[in-house]
């Protein structure tokens, strides 16, 4: 084994050759211009993929931004909504017609129901 370790270090390698080996011609070594015009289609249906996707996901985070404050705001408003129903909002306040809050009531300083009709 050790023979052939040896023989094989010392032996010498063979030159590169300054042409292509016999029997072979440029065209079926290098992508030539078919080869060229498939990667400029592959490079280009690429970046046009990448940048409708990095739209549509920009637009999706803007409606699901939208759709938040969207909801909190309805939510706020249903808060607002119970409140002034509860006479919960401070006297003084105006409400959401522009009136005094709390300064309805039946005349013990307790506000009026408005979820009964009045006979």
């Amino acid at each position: 084994m050790h023979h052939m370790l040896l023989a094989l270090t010392t032996a010498p390698s063979p030159l590169p050759t300054p042409g292509l080996r016999e029997g072979l011609s440029e065209d079926q070594i290098t992508p030539g211009l078919w080869g060229f015009i498939m990667t400029a289609f592959f490079v280009l249906a690429t970046t046009l993929l990448i940048v409708d996707m990095v739209r549509r996901i920009r637009r999706v985070r803007y409606r699901a931004q939208v759709e938040e404050e969207r909801q909190a705001a309805a939510a706020a408003a249903d808060i607002e909504a119970a409140d002034d129903h509860d006479g919960l909002r401070a006297a003084g306040e105006p409400d959401a017609e522009g009136g005094e809050a709390g300064l309805e009531g039946n005349g013990q300083g307790q506000p009026a129901d408005r979820s009964q009709p009045r006979d």
